[in-house]
């Protein structure tokens, strides 16, 4: 079994580099019998999968809209010295530290939604992508890029004259994906690491019967709490808390991210051991990572819409939901 994801390779950290790359996942896999475990560790945060049993009970009623993203202020990242954690220089490749040896180089080529399955990876399985349903297309649109220009002029240790003041970004500060389902939902993904704002992966759960957003964490459930007006949404969750995280709770204490890597790597492990296809599988790889290249080649050609591989080869009729039902991996 193969790991695959944010904990895997530098490379694995963006979406696919192309749809060829991600149909190569799923050729290997049915050649060889290989399961590939894709690591994603978002699915296990605990509010995440408390919506999600929320989602399974009905409580929203039928899934209508959904939001998710990448939204995370990484300047200080992208152009770091090693000198401190944020803010630190304005150096990347060679002269950069850690993830700016790298990162900063998809800004300066690419144009798309380069990060997209912590926001993906959550959203799929409220909606069953790949089992009773799939993506059918998407179209992106980007801004204008200014945000790391003006990161590296305005900064004490760049300045108008320093070359990489003049290097053009090709990355939109804000890039907006709109996918659309087969069973109709909309979901609206937005990729924001350049300019500053506060962390959010901007989760919002839409149905017929309600709503929760992560960004103010609160929801309202009709007939449940008071109609046009917020409720904080905790009491909720703690009610819902999903049984994987009840049982291994304190377990997960200390773990990355929260303890959401301890479920995620326990999940591993696990298949592993029995040698059973992994609840996060190849067609979930193939899919959420083909987001990068079609919201590439929709920007290029002026939003057109793209549509989407069906990698798991019309199986996706048949296969149902499978994902943290109950509280064993």
């Amino acid at each position: 079994m193969l790991p695959c994801g944010q904990v895997n390779t530098r490379r694995r950290k963006w979406g696919g580099f192309s749809l060829d790359e991600c149909w190569q996942l799923v050729n290997v896999h049915e050649e060889t019998g290989t399961h590939l475990i894709f690591m994603e560790n978002v699915c296990y945060r605990r509010d995440v999968m408390a919506v999600m049993q929320m989602v399974r009970e009905g409580l929203f009623g039928e899934m209508m809209h959904l939001e998710c993203g990448y939204q995370h202020d990484l300047r200080g990242v992208k152009f770091n010295d090693g000198k401190t954690p944020y803010n630190s220089g304005v150096e990347f490749g060679e002269k950069g530290y850690s993830e700016a040896k790298w990162r900063t180089k998809h800004s300066i080529h690419r144009n798309g939604e380069l990060y997209p399955t912590h926001g993906i990876g959550p959203v799929a399985m409220y909606t069953n992508i790949n089992r009773g349903n799939r993506l059918l297309y998407l179209t992106s649109s980007s801004s204008k890029s200014r945000g790391l220009h003006e990161y590296i002029v305005n900064h004490p240790k760049g300045g108008p004259n320093h070359p990489n003041a003049k290097i053009e970004f090709n990355l939109g500060d804000v890039v907006t994906t709109v996918l659309k389902t087969a069973r109709g939902e909309s979901i609206i993904m937005s990729h924001d690491t350049s300019l500053p704002r506060p962390y959010s992966l901007g989760f919002r759960v839409q149905g017929t019967k309600g709503i929760w957003m992560d960004v103010n964490k609160s929801l309202m459930l009709e007939g449940q709490t008071e109609a046009h007006r917020w409720t904080e949404a905790q009491s909720w969750l703690d009610k819902y808390d999903h049984p994987l995280w009840k049982k291994y709770g304190k377990e997960a204490e200390g773990a990355g991210h929260g303890g959401m890597d301890y479920f995620v790597f326990h999940h591993f492990v696990e298949s592993a051991k029995r040698n059973i296809a992994p609840q996060i599988d190849v067609y979930d790889a193939a899919t959420w990572l083909a987001i990068t290249p079609l919201s590439e080649a929709s920007i290029a050609t002026g939003s057109m819409p793209q549509p989407f591989p069906d990698f798991t080869r019309g199986r996706w009729t048949e296969r149902t939901a499978n994902f943290a039902f109950g509280d064993e991996f």
